[in-house]
């Protein structure tokens, strides 16, 4: 049998199930289940555990092995499952010889604050899709009250330049035209390296070093630490898609306060500001918090507005999720149904702002990446349906003709192949 891995939470998280499946095969590992966890809300944590129980009752011969945040950060909650046959930490679970000479104890963590390097893993591809990822950074240095995923990823740390633009040439060769950089505090790539490298000086070079790289995007960027080559990235790259997705977490400048943010309100308008101005059109993301504690009517009007004022387009919109451990958990919380009706509200806002986006695109020469057959996502990261099939995997030219909901609806041009 295969091994399978079920993946929750991030991109970073994606990336590292696919290293971890190729250790996995290599070491001729049989009849498993590698579960890779996110502890970022209690929901995913749930997730998880169901995912579990359920994969045990499918597979009840099967190996089931527990990693990633959620198991880094609480081993024994999940050791304690009957259905867990071990815990591996996420230092330890990017380790070939791990996989190689599983441990014979239940629960093999490490002090994930201990660490202090970040190895590349090249991999040769992403089973069943267009894109591939490439981790370029891992762990934070940042202590916003809400979050507990520092303890779970360690400090903050960067892959050598080398090594990036080594695995890049890799998947490229391997045919992906389009690759996704990840990080989990991605703007603070670089300073725990020779020379000091920003992330935009870094972009810069990974381009210039891999000309035939037709599509580069970046996961969620801090806004407050964007930096001048970035920018002018932004502004005169064309092979940097123009889509930035933005940690801004709320719009209202006294809970930023209070999560420890290192932005206002006006700063992140700032920068989505200057972002349209560099690159009319760009797509303008966010990751925003509904119902962090202490939060009044008022304070969250604020941040309603500013999906609007800001320019935002694809929100992902969490009700807050109290974490064991944080400052934020010990503040007074709001009740959970207030959180989830403010969640709604900022996600209704966003349809708008996707609708209102989309519709402005109706005539327009796109150039659609093929996920599956007939469907792919434009430069802007809209999903796009096709008439007719392409290869997965391809890039194509094609006319928006109409819209719907969240979906741009395109013909391909003669000869569109890119």
């Amino acid at each position: 049998m295969t091994v399978d891995v079920l993946t929750f939470g991030c991109r970073l998280n994606a990336y590292e199930s696919e290293v971890m499946r190729g250790h996995a095969q290599a070491a001729g590992l049989d009849d498993a289940i590698i579960v890779n966890t996110c502890a970022v809300t209690a929901e995913a944590e749930r997730q998880a555990r169901q995912a579990i129980r359920k994969a045990r009752r499918a597979r009840p011969s099967a190996q089931i092995i527990v990693t990633g945040c959620a198991a880094q950060i609480d081993p024994q909650g999940f050791a304690a499952m009957e259905e867990v046959s071990r815990v591996i930490g996420n230092d330890d679970k990017l380790k070939a010889a791990r996989w190689s000479h599983l441990p014979d104890a239940r629960v093999a963590v490490t002090d994930i604050m201990e660490v202090t390097e970040t190895a590349s893993h090249l991999t040769a591809g992403f089973e069943g899709k267009a894109r591939a990822f490439i981790q370029v950074q891992n762990g934070c240095d940042h202590r916003c009250t809400f979050c507990i995923i520092p303890y779970g990823r360690g400090p903050a740390r960067s892959v050598p330049i080398g090594a990036i633009v080594a695995e890049t040439r890799l998947l490229v060769e391997q045919g992906f035209r389009e690759i996704v950089m990840t990080g989990v505090d991605l703007t603070s790539y670089g300073p725990d390296l020779p020379g000091r490298l920003t992330l935009g000086q870094m972009t810069r070079r990974l381009l210039a070093a891999i000309p035939e790289l037709e599509r580069l995007r970046l996961s969620s960027l801090d806004p407050m630490e964007i930096d001048d080559d970035l920018w002018r990235l932004i502004a005169d790259e064309p092979r940097l898609m123009p889509h930035l997705h933005l940690s801004l977490q709320a719009g209202d400048d006294m809970i930023l306060k209070r999560m420890k943010r290192r932005h206002g309100r006006a700063d992140a308008i700032a920068v989505c500001d200057r972002a349209r101005a560099l690159r009319p059109g760009i797509a303008l993301g966010a990751d925003l918090i509904a119902g962090f504690p202490t939060e009044t009517d008022e304070m969250f009007r604020n941040g309603l507005d500013m999906i609007d004022e800001c320019g935002l387009t694809w929100l992902h919109v969490f009700p807050y999720s109290a974490r064991k451990g944080t400052p934020a958990a010990r503040m007074p919380q709001l009740p959970m149904e207030l959180r989830r009706a403010r969640a709604a509200q900022l996600r209704a806002a966003g349809e708008r702002r996707v609708a209102a986006f989309l519709q402005r695109q109706v005539g327009d020469e796109i150039a659609v990446l093929i996920e599956q057959p007939g469907q792919g996502r434009s430069e802007h990261y809209a999903l796009v349906r096709l008439d007719g099939d392409a290869p997965i995997g391809g890039v194509l030219k094609a006319r928006v003709v109409s819209t719907a909901g969240s979906q741009l609806y395109a013909s391909p041009l003669e000869g569109g192949g890119v």
